[in-house]
């Protein structure tokens, strides 16, 4: 469930780093009562910023395929197999 705490929660860093790695998900901080920042561990923002690549590249994984750019694994082999003499 998402965490969410208002701005002037802020004031006290250590705590809120705390809460970001005990979390290990985004915090949502609130302004007036509407959502103003996420806060979130640099663990956290990495992972998700690896999924983020990963779920890229399957798309364009993707886009690829229903255009046709792809090759069977055996033709590819024996080709590679023949380019480089093995």
């Amino acid at each position: 469930m998402p965490q969410i705490i208002p701005i002037r929660d802020l004031k006290n860093t250590s705590e809120i780093s705390e809460l970001c790695h005990a979390a290990g998900e985004p915090i949502f901080v609130t302004k007036n009562g509407y959502g103003d920042m996420v806060v979130m561990s640099m663990e956290a923002y990495e992972k998700r910023m690896r999924m983020l690549d990963i779920y890229t590249k399957l798309a364009a994984a993707e886009e690829q395929i229903k255009a046709g750019k792809v090759r069977d694994a055996e033709g590819s082999t024996k080709e590679l197999r023949k380019k480089y003499g093995l």
